[in-house]
This record gives structure tokens, C-alpha cells and sequence, in this order.
């Protein structure tokens, strides 16, 4: 029960008081004229305000509320470190007990693991939001058991009571790590850059040994060991070796003693990208289909072009004397000899041997292309002639042998079934206009000697043919007409899509190659896709992950040598995955996750925050620490005990307001006072001044 005086007053309180302070006036005016009954005014004064404030006695029946600690247990994946997870359990179990000890007093119990997408420990998110929950006024403490890796400092709740944190961990724990600092998203292929890394010994780490064997790969290439000094930074020189992703390993081995293994590994994915691609683009004759392949390759501000077209062949005779030409001389020499290796691709558009190439300088693109070039003809009529390619060098490494015969008919390109399963031609067919592909009317047959037709013309003729030649590879198009697609004939078709694969293919892309395994990781969830260009199903996918387990996933096939499945991976890290001869390596987030990154117990960084409360943070290791009711204001923290804060709370169950007198009986009251003073001053008389 507690009872207390509330006022509702008749008038608004600037009227009540106008009117004290006149009633203060005319007393002082009695005192002043000397009336014996001044203070009997003014004790009637006193009660007319009093009737207007209306003063009652309101008593409340409250029924008292338990006080509440709130206890945060850190189940994240660091917590699983050394024997911290038993540690945090006979806390909890303690804790229940002490906080079971104090009167009127309960627990609420909130367990916080790893956050989504590898964010850490968010500890100070789930106190929030167990606060949240709560009323604020019966809040008496808040309690968080972890190795003081928390991820979310920047959330700071705003706590009505003391904070403690009990630490888990050990001080004699230590850990080796290795850190990468510097590592680019994007890299040029071929291109040397350095990246910084340090291998590290962190904690009561034992001492004598100061270096250490590290080993590096890239992708599932066969790693290296290079004997390396500890704690000392590192700059590693690196080269990638191919364009797309790049993913560099490094690793040590496991140390008996260290806290985890878990980040003896490191992983950084690079895209490589090429700086330029430089392409060599030489023509024949002028032709329709010339500036075609010449608008193609200058649309795309990556690609250094070099085009020269033969306008005047040794055997045209039109009599202008040479030194009234303005034509640049074919630096053949420069071009075939000296900078041939500086060209990632070269085109011969129409070409026909003239005498302008010697047969050497044709040998040189022969030994360009077996040693990694790539060489694409896109032939016209006279590659069936006497003078044709064909009848040069370059017949070691072509595909296809010319018959001497020209189709000159309407033929719409067609996808041949091994096209519609290489990734060059893949899929053209869905870009095909209304009626399909637009019409070509001119084929040179050729007969297949090697490599993969990929699209055909009349009668079934090779028209589109790929090869490799040891470690280049080389491409036909058996038609000059591929720029009728480009200028929308009929409809047109996918030229600039077509042509784009075509380079990239050629360029040793592996998102083009024909036998792949790769995947796509969107958070923990991974699509593997394997393409083919077997007859017969590659077969299940081995994945092994970070912890060594292995798991078998079967390939169903989704489209013509197109086999995919998803697959959830358990955790986060370094994942291998094997099919056949294929190996790819992949990361699911981090190789090593966050919570991994630090694993040394450590409160420094939720100290301030803990102390700003009156609470602070006490190591588990030197034992569980009893809890006390402490009062507000006063530090909650001492030798072997913790602090809460009793809060006192309570809930009003009912109210009840009565008058402390009616309003008659104020007015009654002063009447009499006022009488009394008139008789009083009437019987006396006023003090003589």
C-alpha cells in the first residue's frame, strides 16, 4: 500500500496562483494596518485555495517485480577453441545457481552462435535484443560469457545496469596464423606483382624456431615449399597464369600445441585480365565483310588492333610511279619476326600468298601458334586456289584441306551437334530473330582433316572448325560472308556474340574451355557446373572440404554437355572439388573465416564498454566468481564477485483517489476563520500606530 497527495485542481493553476498572490497582498496590508486577525485571513485565504486546488489522497496497491540479469553465451565457432566451450557450460551452470541464490531475482538465457555470411560474433547485437525484450526498469544486470571476440563493437547497447564479462581461454594459449595484406581483386596476366605476406606466431608461443616451411599453389596446379622466416613480413612475387579466377594457396603445416589449424591456410582469389589484347588483323583485298571485322575489334576499347590491307599487290600493274602512292609499306619483317610474340591473336582475312610473306615468315606464325598464338582464317574464294594458305606452311597446323570448290548459294549457318554443346556455340540458336539466322551465300568446301566442326553449311560442308596444336590452337570460318550478320541481312545473327566466344576460346579463357568443372558460390550454396564433350556422363563430383571430409555429389546433366548440381557447403573455408582428371579449387566465403582470423581470448576491446557500466571483465580461468547486489552507482566488480543492481520494480494493481474534504467544507472553513478575525479585530480594535 502507499499513499500519497495529488491535486486536481477547479480553475488552471495561473489563476490559483494570481490569486495566492493577491491573498499574500491584502494579509500584508492587514499587517500593516495592525489588525490583530491578519493571520486568521490568511488562514482563510489558505483554505479558498486550497478548495480550488482540490487536493485528494490517492492510495495504490502495488504488487513488488522480480529483478532480471541477462546472460549472453558465445557459441560462435571460436568458442569451440581449446576446452572455452566446457568453460562457458560450468559458467552457465554456476551462474544459474548464484542468480537462483538472490531473492526476487530471475534469469534470462540467450545463446548466439556465428553471424550469416561470416560477420563474426554479433554478442552486442543479441544483448540488444534481449534487452529489447524487457523492461528496462527491472534490467538489474547483464552477463556475456566469451573469448571477447566480438564482431559488432560498433553497437553499443544502452545498458540500465552494471555489464560483466567472464572470459574464456587460457593465458598460456598461442596460435600460428598466416595474414595476407596487400591482395588485389584484379591482376594482369603474365604481369609480375608482389604480394605482402606474414607467418606468425601469436600468444605464449614456445620459442626456439624461427622459420618455417611454406607451401604455395595456384588452383590445382602441384603446390611449392619455400623455407621461410616467422614473424617476419614477406613480399612474395606472383605471375597468374590465366585469365579468370585465380585462387593462390598458402599454407603451414599444423603445430602440436597451437589453438587451430584452421587458419594455417590462406586462400586469395585473383581475377586475371589482360592489359591489352593485342590482335594482328591482316586483309587480303578490300572486301564487304573487311570493315566489318575492322568495326568489331576497334568497338572494344581493350583491344590494340594492328590491320593492314594489300591494296596494291605485286602484280597490279596500273602505272602510277611508286613515289606518287601514299600507301604504307607492309612491315612484314617487324610484324612476322620481331614483335610476332607480342600478338595474342592474329587473323588472316582473305588472305592469298602473293609473295608479300616469305615462306620463313609463315614458318615463324607456324612456330608462333605451337608454342601458345593463336592463328583464326576467315577464308574467301581464294582459298581454294593455287595461291591459297593452304599451299604454305601453315598447312601443318590447319584443320581443314580446301577441295577448290566454291558453294555460291542462300544457306542458313547451322549448329552441328557437337556445336551445340561447345561452349563457342552454345546457345546461339536461342539469339536467332524470328525465321532463324539470317541467309550466307558463299561456302568454300574444305574436308575435315582435325579439330571439331562446330557449324556447317550446304550440304552438311565444315564451316566453322576448331583445333589445338600443341600449345596454340587454331580456328577456320570457311566463308567470307559472316559480315552479312552484322549488317542485319534477313535478320541477321549473333556475329558480334559469336566472334567474342570465338576470341576468347582462342585466348585459352577457361570459362570457355570444353572440358570444365567449375562452380558458383553465392553465400554457403554452391552451383557446380561441369561441361563436356563426351558422349557418356562424366560422372558424380568428389568435394573434399576444409575439415578433410569428403562428399559425393552427382552431376545430373541440364542441356547438352551441360551437367550442374547445387550443393550446401557446411561451412565456411577451402574446398577441393574432383572429377576425372578435373580439379578445382574453391573458396566459400574466406579460407579462413573470421572467427578464425583472431583466436586468442582476449577482453581488452569490451573492457571500456563493460567499466563505463560499473562491471569490467573477469577471466573464468581463475575461477567462477560469486554474484552480489550491489546498489546503484556503486562498482559492481571486486577480488572473486560480480555485482547486479536490484532495481526495485514494481506493478500497481489498483488506484484509489478521495477528496481530502468536499468543497462546502473548505468554504466552510474559511467563512469561519474570516468570522473569527472579524470578531476578534471588532472586540480589540485595530493596534494603535
Amino acid at each position: 500500500m502507499m499513499a500519497s497527495v495529488v491535486f486536481a485542481p477547479l480553475v488552471g493553476w495561473p489563476l490559483i496562483l494570481a490569486l495566492a498572490v493577491l491573498a499574500v497582498v491584502l494579509v500584508g496590508l492587514a499587517l500593516w494596518r495592525g489588525l490583530v486577525g491578519w493571520w486568521l485571513r490568511a488562514l482563510g485565504f489558505a483554505a479558498l485555495l486550497a478548495a480550488l486546488a482540490n487536493p485528494a489522497l490517492q492510495q495504490e496497491e502495488r504488487a513488488n517485480l522480480s529483478d532480471i540479469v541477462i546472460l549472453v553465451v558465445d557459441e560462435s565457432a571460436s568458442q569451440g577453441l581449446g576446452d572455452r566451450r566446457a568453460q562457458s557450460e560450468a559458467a552457465v551452470a554456476a551462474v544459474e545457481a548464484e542468480i537462483a541464490g538472490l531473492p526476487n531475482t530471475e534469469l534470462r538465457i540467450h545463446r548466439v552462435g556465428d553471424g550469416a555470411e561470416d560477420a563474426g560474433t554479433l554478442a552486442l547485437t543479441a544483448l540488444a535484443e534481449a534487452l529489447a525484450e524487457e523492461p528496462r526498469a527491472r534490467v538489474a544486470g547483464a552477463i556475456l560469457i566469451t573469448d571477447g571476440r566480438v564482431h559488432d563493437l560498433g553497437l553499443v547497447p544502452n545498458l540500465p545496469a552494471p555489464l560483466q564479462v567472464l572470459l574464456t581461454g587460457r593465458e598460456a594459449d598461442w596460435d600460428r596464423r598466416i595474414v595476407v595484406k596487400n591482395a588485389p581483386a584484379f591482376a594482369i596476366i603474365g604481369e609480375e606483382f608482389k604480394l605482402d605476406l606474414r607467418i606468425e606466431d601469436i600468444g605464449a608461443a614456445p620459442a626456439g624456431q624461427d622459420q618455417v616451411d611454406l607451401t604455395i599453389s595456384i588452383d590445382a596446379e602441384p603446390p611449392a615449399t619455400y623455407r621461410v622466416l616467422l614473424n617476419e613480413d614477406l613480399e612474395l612475387p606472383v605471375t597468374l597464369p590465366h585469365g579468370g579466377a585465380n585462387v593462390l594457396q598458402f599454407s603451414v603445416a599444423p603445430v602440436e600445441g597451437e589453438l587451430t589449424d584452421r587458419n594455417n591456410a590462406m586462400a586469395v582469389q585473383i581475377n586475371g585480365v589482360r592489359d591489352r589484347l593485342r590482335v594482328l588483323l591482316v586483309s587480303g583485298e578490300p572486301h564487304a565483310g573487311e570493315r566489318v571485322w575492322r568495326n568489331l575489334l576497334k568497338s572494344d576499347a581493350a583491344v590494340d588492333l594492328v590491320h593492314f590491307t594489300i591494296l596494291r599487290p605485286p602484280e597490279k600493274q596500273d602505272g602510277v610511279p611508286v613515289d606518287e602512292l601514299s600507301l604504307i609499306a607492309f612491315p612484314t619483317r617487324e610484324l612476322f619476326v620481331e614483335k610476332i610474340k607480342e600478338f595474342d591473336l592474329i587473323i588472316f582475312d582473305r588472305y592469298r600468298m602473293r609473295g608479300i610473306l616469305p615462306m620463313s615468315y609463315i614458318e615463324n606464325v607456324v612456330n608462333y601458334v605451337r608454342k601458345g598464338g593463336t592463328v583464326l582464317v576467315a577464308a574467301g574464294p581464294e582459298f581454294g586456289a593455287v595461291d591459297s594458305l593452304y599451299r604454305s606452311p601453315l598447312a601443318e597446323i590447319l584443320p581443314v584441306a580446301p577441295t577448290a570448290q566454291v558453294i555460291e548459294e542462300g544457306f542458313r549457318p547451322a549448329l552441328t551437334e557437337l556445336g551445340r554443346r561447345h561452349p563457342v556455340t552454345e546457345g546461339l540458336e536461342a539469339e536467332a530473330p524470328e525465321g532463324g539466322w539470317g541467309r550466307w551465300f558463299r561456302l568454300v568446301e574444305v574436308e575435315q582433316l582435325d579439330g571439331q566442326v562446330l557449324m556447317s553449311g550446304p550440304y552438311d560442308l565444315p564451316l566453322l572448325v576448331l583445333n589445338r596444336v600443341d600449345q596454340g590452337r587454331v580456328a577456320v570460318l570457311a566463308s567470307d560472308h559472316a559480315w552479312l550478320w552484322g549488317r542485319g541481312y534477313e535478320g541477321g545473327g549473333p556475329q558480334l556474340e559469336l566472334l567474342r566466344r570465338l576470341a576468347h576460346w582462342m585466348l585459352k579463357e577457361p570459362e570457355l574451355e570444353e572440358e570444365t568443372l567449375t562452380a558458383e558460390v553465392e553465400g554457403e550454396a554452391m552451383v557446380i557446373t561441369r561441361r563436356s564433350m563426351l558422349e557418356e556422363a562424366p560422372g558424380p563430383v568428389t568435394i573434399t572440404g576444409p575439415d578433410g571430409a569428403e562428399v559425393v555429389v552427382e552431376m545430373p546433366q541440364v542441356s547438352p554437355g551441360k551437367y550442374q548440381a547445387a550443393w550446401q557447403a557446411p561451412a565456411l573455408g577451402l574446398y577441393r572439388l574432383e572429377q576425372g582428371d578435373l580439379v578445382r579449387v574453391i573458396a566459400v566465403g574466406p579460407a579462413t573465416p573470421r572467427e578464425f582470423v583472431e583466436t586468442l581470448a582476449s577482453g581488452n576491446e569490451l573492457q571500456p564498454l563493460a567499466e563505463g557500466t560499473l562491471g569490467g571483465v573477469t577471466r573464468l580461468e581463475d575461477g567462477m566468481p560469486d554474484i552480489r547486489a550491489v546498489s546503484a552507482g556503486r562498482p559492481a566488480l571486486g577480488r572473486g564477485w560480480i555485482g547486479v543492481t536490484p532495481r526495485a520494480a514494481y506493478l500497481t494493481t489498483d488506484v484509489n483517489v478521495a477528496a481530502l474534504l468536499p468543497a462546502w467544507a473548505w468554504l466552510l472553513i474559511a467563512a469561519g476563520l474570516s468570522l473569527a478575525a472579524w470578531l476578534i479585530e471588532g472586540r480589540k480594535g485595530a493596534k494603535a500606530v
